[in-house]
């Protein structure tokens, strides 16, 4: 098994529960890791054999360009489409970080990790 991190992955999006939050938008930081065999891949050295790290970013893209009022939420979605689009992923790990959440004071960032063991029907 393999572990894979896809980290910083930053995205301009429109979550948060206060109206002006989904009128504005702010910046989010994402960090995925996924555990998978990547046994093949390390002998072929072929990409066909792997997770593709762009169909990753894809995915997750995605998931970040539709609104939603938590971080929870796009959280699960964002695990449930990885394992969706990519079956041979036998674990997830996904943190999404809210850059100067509105507050009322200085704080650099909230953040919401979830794991697969999380995701719920």
């Amino acid at each position: 098994m393999g572990l894979i991190s896809i980290e910083g992955m930053e995205f301009f999006a429109y979550h948060g529960h206060f109206k002006e939050e989904q009128v504005i938008g702010t910046r989010f930081m994402v960090d995925l890791y996924i555990e998978v065999d990547t046994g093949q891949a390390e002998r072929s050295d072929n990409l066909h054999d792997t997770v593709n790290y762009l169909t990753v970013y894809q995915t997750v893209k995605k998931e970040m360009e539709q609104k939603s009022h938590l971080l929870e939420h796009v959280a699960h979605r964002i695990l449930k489409a990885v394992h969706a689009r990519f079956p041979d992923v036998s674990e997830a790990e996904v943190k999404i970080s809210k850059l100067n959440p509105p507050l009322g004071g200085k704080i650099d960032r909230v953040c919401v990790t979830l794991t697969s063991d999380d995701i719920y029907e």
